[in-house]
């Protein structure tokens, strides 16, 4: 067919981006609550104000197309108005992880080479001496919280008040047009900066929507962070469908309850830690609610009385699969006709897969990493899990190594290593990097090792993962003592790696003695996890 004279134009294309999403809502859902938090409530119209007067306000800083802005804040509505009004300006949001120390604060605003700094004010203490020299700041003071101590001489809600709402608004001329920049926790090192785009975060929070149903009378509880893979895209699909957003500050079993009851909530995401948290809340804080509320869960799988358990609480859970290359979920444990009926325990094996690609990824497999045919679909051949499609990442920023290996051969590959059963359901078994994942946070071995080579009374050391019943996984630590001298204590190796680490990223336990190796000297990490596996 010769098409030639049909030309893309105004009428018949327009970039997608999920900015979009808020200016259609201001529109159909003026007066709807779109957001609660504590005693603040904002209207999708407001909400769509706010966000514009954001823009303009980074504009007439000196915030130009294509800068990095970052903000360091927990699930405040600050934090999801940034998630509008930064690309509103045709800027990138650069969301951090408020867990972190100072150094790799530090290390994430330099490499970004961000130009402006919103950050709220609990967290000023440990961002002050990570601050660029001349990098500009404002603080959030939250209404939630203390005061805190402050670090600009400008707050959020004067620097909001100095925008225009009227004010033109940036759309991109190329939905591949970066969004925003999220690093990865540091699991080789020094974190990588993922570059996600204005169509991939658009076609990611519609699959969202699509795949947990969401509605406009959807209610949906913040206990996953936003500064998680943008909240795994749910800060643009919830909105999408014109919902409420109910802010959290701090994920605790009472107020979660408390907000499920009160405000009605319908949707929560959740990395595997809160749902222990609620199955094991004091009986005083449980509160009994009249209707399901459907909750995602990823990083690891829900074991069968996690499912239980939080069935019989009122909650409905579905298991999600993802990485922060690929805006949070990929893949979805999608119910099929029969699974109600299932046995518990049948069902919660089926419910432990990572299960198919959500609606708008193009393809999840599970190849050979040596010749990329995929694996057979047998429940029992291991391979690579790798994805390709629209909601990749752009790549590593100023990383073209990392990039070459994570797109060979036309595949993103994930590191993990996973089967394909008969029915395509994929199940992650192993993960091919030595990671941590402890409450949903990934924890760098190799960083951990770091800290421990350098203290004084040890020779050798490595850290791998524990199964823990509270964070899923917790490190380990197995060091050797260097000889000749006193042995360091468990207490002693724990408090060095405190003085130097964010702590969750500490050891909770030390071993001590000679560490296995292969002859060529390598040591032996899958033997050090089988040591802490029950026989």
């Amino acid at each position: 067919m010769d098409d030639g004279d049909l030309p893309r134009q105004a009428a018949n294309h327009v970039p997608l981006s999920p900015i979009s999403f808020l200016l259609r809502a201001a529109r159909i859902y003026p007066h709807r609550t779109a957001v609660v938090h504590g005693a603040r409530r904002y209207t999708y119209a407001e909400m769509a104000e706010r966000s514009r007067r954001l823009a303009s306000a980074l504009r007439r800083a000196g915030v130009g197309a294509g800068d990095v802005v970052a903000i360091m804040a927990p699930n405040t509505p600050e934090m999801l108005e940034a998630h509008y009004g930064v690309p509103m300006a045709g800027a990138v949001l650069l969301t951090i992880n408020i867990r972190l120390d100072g150094p790799a604060i530090g290390f994430i605003l330099r490499h970004s080479k961000a130009k402006f700094l919103l950050v709220d004010r609990e967290f000023t203490k440990v961002v002050r001496g990570a601050v660029p020299e001349g990098l500009p700041v404002v603080d959030i003071v939250d209404s939630e919280a203390p005061a805190g101590e402050p670090l600009s001489d400008q707050d959020y809600e004067a620097f909001l008040a100095g925008g225009d709402p009227a004010a033109a608004i940036h759309t991109p001329a190329d939905e591949w047009e970066a969004i925003s920049l999220s690093y990865t926790s540091g699991t080789t090192g020094n974190p990588k900066g993922v570059v996600a785009h204005h169509r991939g975060a658009y076609l990611n929070a519609t699959a969202n929507a699509l795949a947990f149903t969401l509605t406009p009378r959807s209610v949906y509880l913040w206990t996953l962070p936003m500064f998680h893979c943008n909240g795994w895209t749910y800060t643009w699909a919830v909105t999408l469908q014109g919902g409420t957003h109910v802010c959290l500050r701090r994920v605790e079993p009472g107020a979660i309850f408390a907000a499920i009851a009160e405000h009605g909530v319908t949707h929560m995401c959740a990395a595997p830690i809160v749902l222990t948290l609620l199955i094991h809340a004091p009986e005083e804080q449980k509160r009994r609610f009249d209707h399901a509320v459907a909750i995602a869960t990823g990083g690891a799988a829900p074991p069968s009385p996690v499912i239980a358990q939080m069935e019989a609480m009122g909650f409905s859970v579905t298991h999600l699969y993802g990485l922060t290359e690929c805006y949070g979920p990929a893949t979805i444990c999608l119910w099929q006709p029969g699974l109600d009926e299932m046995p518990l325990d049948a069902k919660a094996a089926f419910m432990a897969r990572q299960g198919v690609n959500h609606p708008m990824l193009e393809e999840a497999a599970v190849l050979d990493a040596a010749t990329m045919v995929p694996v057979p679909m047998d429940g029992r051949t291991l391979g690579e899990v790798m994805l390709r499609g629209n909601t990749v990442m752009k790549g590593y920023l100023r990383n073209p190594d990392a990039n070459e290996a994570a797109f060979a051969g036309g595949w993103f590959h994930t590191g993990d290593l996973g089967v394909m059963h008969p029915d395509g359901y994929i199940e992650v078994k192993d993960r091919a990097k030595d990671i941590v994942i402890s409450g949903g946070e990934n924890i760098s071995t190799l960083e951990v090792e770091e800290v421990l080579y350098a203290h004084p009374g040890i020779m050798e050391a490595a850290v791998v993962a524990e199964p823990d019943g509270k964070w899923g996984e917790v490190p380990h630590a197995f060091v050797t003592p260097k000889p000749g001298g006193p042995p360091p204590s468990e207490a002693e190796v724990i408090a060095w790696c405190r003085g130097r680490l964010a702590h969750f990223k500490c050891p909770k336990r030390v071993s001590f003695g000679p560490l296995p190796k292969t002859s060529t000297g390598k040591i032996q990490k899958f033997e050090l996890r089988g040591r802490l596996r029950p026989v």
